[in-house]
């Protein structure tokens, strides 16, 4: 409706803007991620650490990352994660490319930031086991998971609650930020 009401030049200029963003924005040949080029301005970014990939479900996860400015190194974008129940196995995911860039790339370490829950936990499993399989010798790693600052533990969930406890750190580590 609110096209309808619009003039139609503005309107033409919007649908062409459509149509180019559709044709000339592609996935980055490296990562997956978006780009307007084979590969995308974080991969070929020469200030990026490119011996870390952070790896994530999706391009918004990357989005989400990059608004944080604390993550410098490059991203491996999964397309989903493993959930039987939804019919999304291995094969339909990046992850045959990402094994084949750890081998290629000199890559020292991968960090999964996929969401915590089960789905996303047997996604590192199956990967894990995959290098592992490979002989890939990289340091494997995943984002912190805890309570969340401001939140109180009688409302945690208790598998939040135990990897809180589990995965505890020395307070001055804490205070210092580190």
């Amino acid at each position: 409706m609110h096209l309808l009401k619009q003039e139609p030049s503005s309107v033409q200029g919007f649908g062409e803007t459509l149509i180019k963003m559709r044709t000339e924005i592609k996935f980055c040949q490296r990562c997956y991620n978006v780009a307007d080029a084979d590969i995308c301005s974080i991969c070929s970014n020469s200030m990026r650490k490119q011996e870390l990939i952070c790896i994530v479900e999706t391009i918004r996860d990357v989005i989400a990352i990059e608004n944080t400015q604390q993550y410098s190194g490059t991203y491996h974008v999964l397309g989903g994660i493993i959930s039987p129940l939804d019919g999304v196995g291995p094969d339909q995911l990046n992850i045959e490319s990402l094994i084949l860039r750890v081998q290629k790339e000199q890559i020292q370490e991968l960090i999964f930031a996929l969401n915590p829950n089960i789905q996303g936990d047997t996604t590192i499993y199956y990967i894990q086991k995959k290098l592992q399989a490979a002989r890939i010798p990289v340091r494997i790693t995943t984002i912190a998971r805890g309570i969340a600052f401001g939140g109180e533990l009688e409302y945690t969930d208790e598998m939040t609650l135990a990897r809180s406890i589990t995965n505890r750190l020395p307070v001055e580590n804490y205070m210092s930020g580190k």
